[in-house]
């Protein structure tokens, strides 16, 4: 029976070269020059620091435009509030990896309400789709393409 998998990943190594190209781009810009702010990064966390709110939203933005480059959902990015911290103001943005419970749930009551003759069934932090028909599980895969949520999806391990 055809199925396939509903993921949200962020692939890490693309995310490294975002992560890379903000801080080159920092480096390299004339408003930055001599000040303190760069990007950091540790697994999925990042902080992005600078010395004015400013320049923190605009390093946000470069890193926003950086992840559309790298094939990354800027959709995945959670950022928090601004700290001030001395003469720093720290951001610091989490990356949505994988799907959470809520989320899962969301997306098999929305396969279940087109009434398309498939099952979907959580598994872990990913979301199996399997049915007869492999149009089914292509009609599954543009409805949710279309539907708004709160993170980005993947569809891996299609099997026929």
């Amino acid at each position: 029976m055809p199925s396939f998998d509903i993921v949200s990943e962020v692939d890490k190594h693309q995310l490294t070269n975002a992560v890379d190209q903000v801080n080159r781009t920092v480096t390299n810009r004339f408003d930055f020059k001599g000040v303190d702010a760069e990007v950091e990064m540790s697994d999925f966390t990042l902080v992005v620091r600078a010395e004015s709110d400013m320049q923190v939203d605009q390093m946000l933005d470069m890193l926003r435009a950086a992840l559309i480059k790298c094939d990354i959902d800027p959709l995945a990015m959670d950022i928090a509030d601004k700290e001030q911290s001395g003469k720093q103001v720290k951001a610091a943005v989490t990356l949505k990896n994988g799907l959470d419970k809520e989320l899962a749930k969301k997306i098999v009551k929305i396969i279940k309400e087109e009434k398309l003759k498939v099952q979907a069934a959580i598994q872990g932090e990913q979301v199996r789709v399997t049915g007869k028909k492999r149009d089914d599980l292509q009609q599954v895969m543009a409805m949710l393409r279309g539907k708004e949520l709160e993170q980005p999806l993947q569809f891996n391990n299609f099997r026929d």
